[in-house]
């Protein structure tokens, strides 16, 4: 596939989710299904949060897009030879946008949320995506995992749907993070011709700028957990279908640097419920965008305070996928003196308000 075949996904997948989104808008307002605003959330009013629909379907109008391309119109690429997964991990994101819908429109406690995860992912990994080995950083050659690669791909899986989850508390946030470590993966898997995931990391990017159109500060519409939980699990099916299929015993360290500010986030925040003694899925204010309020910072400033960082991170994954080994080494060492000096100064282990009997769920706010 050609640049200008991204370009082209990347541009069905914006305006069929520009075009749909204010659709669920009004549906979400009609039906009651909104984000009310108090506890963690700083937003005023209803605002209704089924956006996850409307970047759902330019995710979904793109791929098809491709697959006719491919048949009809002579596109490169290898979305119909690769059909049989490909209807596999498309199956799964069915599934992982409805656990997410149902928990939008009734609320899902935290057992039957993560179950509905786990289905979806275990959906995708009978299609294929799993992580079947890594590369030994210190002999050399494959460690392959056997049976134990469909358990750790499936943490892989579920992980990644859960820190997008609970980065989603800002106008803009959660979204602008998917764009930017969709367009890294994309890069990364363009070049090392792995055209299904560079085809569906262009989707992603299309269907976040096009939602960014209505959900960027002051937002009139949230993704919700529809939208946050089939993010996280895209990004993770992008980078098994492409980062992860080298050899290198680095591939694995690559996405998650990508996404290294959710992770970052999540971590702090296990940390600082198990040192004050509290459930780690109990919500508190003391996430990174909580912290940056805190310091004086809006809300646009601290979207694009995060936004920087998150471009940080991937450029350093890019870094470290193809730098000799001296430069792998000092970004790490930048990199980790940069997130340290933010954790410092943010204050992120240390203790936060928080709000008896609830749990984290993300897309409150953005």
């Amino acid at each position: 596939m050609s640049t200008r075949h991204y370009l082209v996904l990347i541009a069905i997948a914006a305006v069929v989710t520009v075009i749909l989104t204010p659709l669920a808008r009004r549906l979400g307002l009609k039906y009651g299904v909104v984000a009310r605003p108090g506890g963690r959330s700083v937003h005023k009013g209803e605002v209704a949060r089924v956006g996850g629909a409307a970047i759902f379907a330019g995710v979904s109008v793109a791929l098809l897009a491709q697959l006719i391309g491919e048949r009809y119109l002579g596109w490169g690429g290898a979305m119909l030879s690769d059909g049989t997964s490909l209807a596999g991990v498309y199956l799964s994101f069915v599934a992982i946008f409805t656990v997410g819908l149902i928990d939008d429109i009734v609320g899902l406690t935290a057992l039957p949320k993560f179950a509905g995860q786990l289905v979806a992912a275990g959906i995708a990994v009978a299609a294929g995506l799993r992580i079947e080995y890594f590369g030994n950083p210190f002999g050399g050659g494959l460690v392959a995992l056997g049976v134990l690669g469909i358990p750790i791909t499936l943490i892989y899986f579920t992980g990644f749907t859960n820190v997008i989850n609970l980065i989603d508390g800002l106008d803009g946030l959660a979204a602008g993070i998917t764009a930017i470590a969709a367009t890294s993966l994309l890069v990364l898997a363009a070049q090392g011709n792995h055209f299904v995931a560079a085809g569906l990391a262009a989707a992603l990017v299309g269907a976040c700028l096009g939602f960014l159109r209505y959900n960027f500060y002051p937002a009139s519409i949230f993704m919700g957990d529809s939208g946050s939980n089939f993010l996280g699990f895209a990004l993770a099916a992008v980078s098994l279908l492409g980062v992860m299929k080298t050899v290198a015993a680095i591939a694995l360290v690559v996405p998650l640097l990508i996404i290294g500010v959710p992770i970052f986030d999540t971590a702090s925040a296990i940390v600082r419920r198990m040192r004050s003694g509290r459930p780690i899925q109990e919500a508190d204010t003391g996430h990174i965008h909580h912290r940056l309020l805190g310091r004086g910072f809006d809300q646009r400033q601290t979207v694009i305070i995060i936004y920087i960082w998150s471009i940080a991170l991937a450029l350093g994954a890019y870094a470290v996928r193809y730098a000799p080994g001296f430069v792998k080494l000092l970004t790490f060492a930048v990199l980790a003196i940069l997130s340290g000096f933010m954790a410092y100064w943010l204050g992120l282990y240390e203790s936060a308000h928080h709000h008896d009997g609830s749990s984290e769920e993300g897309g409150g706010s953005g």
